[in-house]
């Protein structure tokens, strides 16, 4: 996302394929673009586990010229990109109790036996501007309840910044040797490694800026190469946000840009990147602005989520997606 721009309740989920039905009354095939048509969702953020895949999604819910209004985090499942199971919202922003508002862009992780989900939020006067807060459950599909008490990364924790949002969208990524890392950052990147507890900053936060670097950073690894994948923007050329990537030998760096993944979503100025590999085959998750609910249309404050294959040349580099309506419901090729 862009400036500019414990009890357990015992709830049904609900398990949907895309609804049989478009807007036009023309049947929509399962896995095709957007994913989900009942709600705006935004800012995908995917997790295997098992045989599953979990999408932790924003909810949009921005009224007419709105820009943002997000006020909670969703999460869906599926065994095979298609027929989709939600949930409940597992949790909203103000759960953090030291967090104001907005439930921007998250991702969840898996370790210690727990789950542990990171997001960004409005803080408080006590750190003002965005933080990254973290919250953990017992289950993928929650509910999450603050791990900490307090924000893991605040404002004040990164002065070279140039504005207030900057903490935010974190990615997390376990690498070989057990160590999980954070990255976030809007303008600036950002990254640092986490304690064993998986709710305290390991050491230093190195700043690690790509080129054109805008916000939504995702770590992810393929065989000995690290990937960064980000919102990007050439703000000399460019009106709405691109995709790009770096690729360094370890975690630490050095990064070196490979170029722009993926144009700008339908009508959207912002995309936001989530990779996973799931059952054999890689995937990048993105969203755009195309998606229409009744009377209303899409836009910067409602988005929708889309699913592409993602494909790997030999030397490591990711061949160039094309967005589409069609997503997964074909065969992926």
């Amino acid at each position: 996302m862009n400036w500019r721009w414990v009890g357990l309740a015992v709830v049904t989920a609900i398990s949907v394929a895309s609804p049989c039905w478009a807007q036009d009354g023309k049947a929509v095939e399962p896995g095709s673009n957007p994913l989900f048509r009942d709600r705006f969702t935004a800012d995908p953020a995917p997790l295997v586990v098992g045989e599953q895949l979990f999408l932790y999604v924003g909810h949009d819910e921005a009224q007419r010229d709105e820009m943002f209004n997000m006020r909670e985090w969703l999460v869906y499942s599926t065994t095979d990109l298609k027929t989709w199971t939600s949930y409940p919202p597992i949790m909203k922003a103000t759960d953090f109790k030291w967090a104001l508002k907005d439930a921007w862009a998250s991702q969840a992780i898996q370790k210690n036996g727990k789950f542990y989900f990171y997001a960004a939020v409005e803080h408080d006067s006590s750190h003002p501007g965005k933080a990254i807060g973290v919250a953990v459950s017992d289950r993928p599909t929650g509910p999450f309840v603050d791990a900490r008490g307090t924000a893991l990364i605040t404002n004040q924790m990164t002065p070279k910044g140039t504005h207030s949002w900057e903490d935010i969208d974190p990615t997390v990524f376990t690498d070989d040797d057990g160590a999980t890392w954070i990255a976030w950052g809007n303008r600036q990147a950002y990254i640092a490694k986490l304690k064993t507890n998986m709710i305290e900053i390991d050491g230093p936060i190195t700043e690690i800026t790509p080129p054109h670097f805008e916000e939504g950073p995702w770590l992810h690894k393929r065989e000995d190469l690290y990937y960064l994948t980000y919102a990007s923007l050439d703000r000399s050329t460019q009106r709405d946000e691109h995709v790009s990537y770096a690729t360094a030998p370890a975690i630490t760096g050095p990064w070196t840009y490979r170029g722009e993944l993926t144009g700008p979503g339908k009508y959207s100025f912002t995309i936001h990147p989530g990779i996973v590999e799931f059952k054999g085959s890689w995937y990048i998750f993105l969203h755009n602005a195309s998606l229409t609910i009744g009377d209303q249309n899409g836009a910067i404050g409602r988005r929708a989520v889309t699913v592409e294959p993602l494909h790997y040349q030999a030397d490591g580099a990711l061949r160039p997606v094309v967005q589409t309506q069609a997503g997964v419901s074909e065969p992926v090729l």
